[in-house]
């Protein structure tokens, strides 16, 4: 049986994943803050047979992060999904920025994958997928930027998507595939209602692609369809 664990899972796009990998039989290390309050992953468990377990990780925390890491079950990790990620006050321009607010969605943001990859990095090797996803945003993208704004969360993804470029690099002879993806603007706490995508549609398009990704594409920037994205 595969093994995925997924980071913010308790709501979104995070949920999403840990619910469809779950039903289509993986097993499901779902982590996330809390899990005693994760009701809407607790509503999950009667129905899968036990694939899914709740796994307490605060990723802004080393040692919540390691703990997760050596505590409790040590098997393989087929895929770790970076997915917990904050947005920041959403008003942030030049002139009007809150460097504590800033410091909190980069802790989040990017040093959060990092600690995940690096605790982890040992279990995902022994898999035979080998596969760490990080969810980015087109946000993040420099070429993309023509609105301003945003800039703790923009500078965020753009960051974390060069943490994962270079860890792309750096794992290259463990044959670890290190990939970002754009999960499109999706129907979430942080997406709003006017989003164009349900985390359903967003999450198995994801999937389509998580599925077919092996060595060459390590270090790329995907959109959710499978088409590249602009860095």
């Amino acid at each position: 049986m595969n093994t995925v664990l997924v980071t913010g899972a308790n709501r979104g796009i995070g949920l999403e994943f840990a619910r469809q990998y779950a039903v289509d039989g993986w097993r499901v290390l779902a982590g996330c803050r809390n899990p005693d309050s994760a009701q809407a992953l607790q509503r999950l468990m009667p129905d899968i047979e036990g694939r899914l377990s709740l796994v307490d990780i605060d990723v802004t925390d080393a040692g919540s992060v390691q703990r997760a890491a050596v505590e409790g079950d040590q098997g393989a990790i087929d895929v770790l999904i970076n997915c917990a990620g904050v947005m920041g006050k959403s008003d942030q321009t030049i002139g009007t920025i809150d460097y504590d607010d800033w410091e909190h969605v980069l802790d989040v943001n990017v040093l959060g994958p990092a600690r995940m990859t690096e605790a982890f990095l040992e279990r995902v090797a022994q898999s035979s997928r080998r596969t760490i996803v990080t969810i980015t945003s087109g946000m993040g993208s420099l070429a993309d930027n023509t609105s301003g704004g945003y800039i703790p969360y923009r500078t965020s993804k753009a960051a974390v998507n060069m943490v994962m470029r270079s860890a792309a690099i750096d794992l290259a002879r463990q044959r670890i595939t290190c990939v970002v993806i754009n999960p499109g603007w999706v129907k979430t706490d942080m997406g709003g209602r006017g989003a164009t995508l349900t985390p359903e549609q967003s999450v198995s398009a994801m999937r389509r692609l998580i599925e077919r990704l092996g060595p060459k594409d390590s270090g790329r920037f995907y959109n959710y369809d499978g088409r590249e994205y602009p860095w």
